[in-house]
């Protein structure tokens, strides 16, 4: 599809950044719906005041009229845009995760756009228990939920909303994700560790489902090109590369932290998630506290969900390795706070 004109929403986070980057590599021209608010530097990058080899639609995904104008024209549409992360009210996940992807999945049918990509994530599936097996993409969603789980619950309603809507939309769903921009879990990885309150999780050596976000992008990519994945769900995760044990050992390293001593049990961890979570909430907090459920599950999640129908019908394989994902993320994450002129140091 390079030449064509693709749409690229959440073009300013994690993955939809490193979309546009190998979009543009790829020649495709390549159109961004932003919010006037958003942090848009990257993207001046690859733009002049013209509009450049990145147009910028400035607008929000909850105004049809702005979806509608950013939509006009496009034959591919990536829709990466959502709310991450497991702190706040269910309103708030309804209506950027749920009503976002509503309103910009009525805007493509009634352009008629050709294909739309749809960025979901391993979360739909809830909390599913080893069973000795690799977790296909047909397993059921919302397994074993939890209180307050509500990242999970709202991008299972997106996902089933865009299934309903755009029956041959490609879906993909990518785990947990590194690299440059991310802006949501490692400033709260880093926050812990300077807080000193990062602990091993147990034995510490199950492996993460954790990659870095340009093999997604790529992997994205593929999805969308493939003839025949309309209609198709693609599990973009991790093989097991790392385990938790030496993820903490990188990220203090990389850091200059002392190495993680403590230890503390799944089941108190998560006790003590959910209580951290329960004082939050009762107080409103806006900030999430050091210490929840989400992030323990994501130190915890056994590495379970096939990634076989990726790899045999896309050719997908990662090819950057974790350490230097990582790398990667806090050299990024370094020149930010500098230019915000935020503490850095441990």
């Amino acid at each position: 599809m390079a030449g064509k004109l693709t749409l690229v929403t959440g073009a300013t986070g994690l993955l939809g950044s490193h979309l546009i980057e190998q979009l543009l590599a790829r020649g495709e021209r390549v159109r961004a719906l932003v919010r006037p608010t958003s942090d848009s530097r990257f993207l001046f990058d690859f733009c002049d005041h013209k509009g450049g080899r990145v147009e910028l639609v400035y607008g929000d995904l909850l105004d049809p009229l702005s979806v509608q104008r950013a939509v006009s024209g496009v034959e591919l549409v990536y829709h990466c845009a959502a709310k991450v992360g497991d702190w706040g009210p269910w309103s708030a996940f309804q209506t950027d995760v749920v009503e976002i992807t509503r309103n910009l999945v009525e805007a493509c049918r009634r352009e008629k756009v050709g294909r739309l990509v749809h960025v979901s994530s391993i979360s739909v599936y809830g909390h599913p228990r080893p069973t000795g097996r690799l977790l296909m993409e047909n397993e059921p969603f919302g397994q074993n939920p939890r209180w307050w789980d509500y990242y999970s619950r709202a991008k299972i309603h997106a996902e089933l909303l865009v299934r309903r809507l755009f029956p041959e939309a490609v879906i993909v769903r990518p785990c947990w994700l590194i690299g440059e921009r991310d802006r949501n879990t490692l400033p709260r990885l880093l926050r812990t560790v300077r807080a000193c309150r990062l602990s091993q999780i147990g034995s510490g050596s199950n492996f993460l489902n954790l990659l870095y976000a340009g093999d997604v992008a790529a992997g994205t990519i593929l999805a969308a090109n493939h003839p025949d994945s309309c209609g198709q769900a693609y599990n973009l995760s991790s093989p097991g590369e790392v385990t938790q044990r030496e993820f903490l050992d990188l990220l203090t390293e990389f850091v200059g932290a002392p190495r993680v001593q403590v230890r503390v049990p799944l089941n108190l961890a998560m006790l003590f998630g959910f209580l951290s979570e329960l004082v939050g909430r009762g107080l409103a907090a806006r900030r999430p506290p050091l210490v929840t459920r989400y992030g323990v599950s994501l130190l915890v999640r056994p590495v379970h969900f096939s990634v076989a129908k990726a790899q045999s019908q896309l050719g997908w394989q990662p090819r950057v390795s974790v350490a230097e994902g990582l790398r990667r993320a806090l050299g990024w994450y370094q020149e930010f706070v500098s230019e915000k002129q935020l503490s850095w140091a441990y």
